[in-house]
């Protein structure tokens, strides 16, 4: 088995998982924000909505060299979308980048891959940890934020790794 396959469950199962958050995402609140120094709703969920892309560029180029200009996108091209907009950003590059990392080679996985910021290397890894790091953790990462955004905003949380605190069932208190 290689080490795509063995990912690939993973890839799935994440995936699937910071869609579901990204579905809940209410319209009417994407310029909240929890503090002056955190991202509006509708940033963080664009962000979000960035990973199948990311995974892409991870298995489709050995080098990224992100320019001011891109950061701006990253950072504003959120700004007049919606739900519907980030959702069908998610929806359509993910197939992609399944089809990208599945089709992954050992050989590649294993290959150094490289990101530069305005000249600046940021990211020197193989592939996969570029994969593991830097879309699947970092992924988890924003999806937790997103989560306490929604909890904040008295949206219901699905569960991830099992049922999440919305949809447990309320436990009889235990005599002492």
């Amino acid at each position: 088995m290689t080490v795509a396959e063995k990912l690939l469950p993973e890839f799935d199962e994440e995936f699937a998982s910071s869609r579901r958050f990204l579905a809940l995402v209410p319209n009417d609140k994407l310029l909240w924000k929890p503090h002056e120094k955190s991202m509006e709703l509708g940033r963080l969920a664009w962000h979000l909505a960035d990973f199948p892309e990311w995974t892409v560029v991870t298995f489709t180029r050995d080098h990224y060299a992100m320019t001011a200009e891109e950061g701006d996108k990253a950072m504003f091209g959120w700004k007049g979308k919606s739900r519907e907009d980030i959702l069908a950003r998610f929806d359509g590059d993910l197939p992609v980048a399944r089809a990208a990392m599945a089709g992954a080679s050992d050989a590649e996985m294993a290959h150094g891959w490289t990101m530069e910021w305005e000249g600046h290397t940021i990211i020197d890894d193989p592939r996969e940890i570029v994969y593991r790091k830097w879309t699947i953790s970092h992924m988890v990462h924003h999806r937790a934020q997103l989560g306490v955004y929604l909890r904040m905003l008295g949206v219901v949380i699905p569960g991830c790794y099992g049922p999440s605190a919305d949809e447990m069932t309320p436990q009889p208190a235990v005599a002492a």
